[in-house]
């Protein structure tokens, strides 16, 4: 079970999701994310790759409700970089729940595919995903990979580590707690469908990435950052 990739899609990637049971999820993600570190990962990605004194483009792409640029917005607070922020979603309920989620306007919505970016941005810094690449299968990874390299956009990555104890752990954690049947059913799911680091290495080598990163970080999270190909 943990040797390869799930295949099994998760419910979150149906198109009949009530509105209220889409909610109740996003808002038990933003928790769980919250308190196991996850945004951490994707802060401490960002420091990487930002320079101060220089103004950024991020688009964050499968968005969702809008609490990882909600965190984002944050954390910049302090951290003082130029950043001009969207969010991406192809779930027109999700942009409508990032919507109220994000009431300050210090950030930009657009539901679409994120294929479709750069129909509504003419340029894109820093391409970020949280949390949404497992969803994806390893064909359309490779393609996020092009695309971002065929922008010259930086890609930052931030998403689960395929492991047993991950899987278990949050199996029993939203077995006990959750409220959200969609949340128990794609929280363990997710894990399957997460990566090894050799997986990643591979995907970026068959994209034709040259300059990156792959970290294993904690909790079971990867951090993988794509810096584009020098010409």
């Amino acid at each position: 079970m943990f040797r390869h990739r799930s295949l099994q899609k998760e419910l979150l990637d149906r198109d009949d999701i009530p509105p209220a049971d889409l909610f109740q999820n996003l808002r038990e993600l933003d928790f769980i994310n919250h308190w196991l570190g996850g945004y951490d990962i994707s802060f401490a990605a960002l420091k990487r790759v930002l320079q101060k004194g220089k103004r950024y483009t991020l688009v964050d792409i499968g968005c969702g409700g809008g609490d990882t640029l909600k965190r984002i917005v944050a954390w910049n607070q302090k951290a003082g970089f130029d950043l001009d922020l969207y969010g991406v979603d192809l779930k027109a309920d999700c942009i409508a729940y990032a919507g109220e989620n994000l009431a300050s306007g210090d950030v930009k919505l657009i539901c679409d595919d994120y294929r479709n970016t750069y129909q509504h941005l003419a340029k894109v810094d820093i391409i970020h995903a949280c949390l949404f690449c497992h969803h994806l299968t390893n064909q359309d990874l490779k393609e996020l990979v092009q695309f971002a390299l065929h922008n010259r956009a930086i890609l930052v990555i931030n998403d689960l580590e395929r492991n047993r104890i991950a899987h278990y752990s949050i199996k029993l954690l939203t077995g006990l707690f959750s409220k959200s049947y969609l949340v128990k059913n794609d929280a363990p799911l997710s894990v399957l469908r997460g990566f090894k680091k050799k997986e990643w290495l591979e995907i970026l080598k068959q994209s034709g990435a040259t300059r990156f990163s792959v970290r294993n970080k904690w909790a079971f999270r990867h951090e993988v950052i794509i810096y584009g190909n020098a010409d």
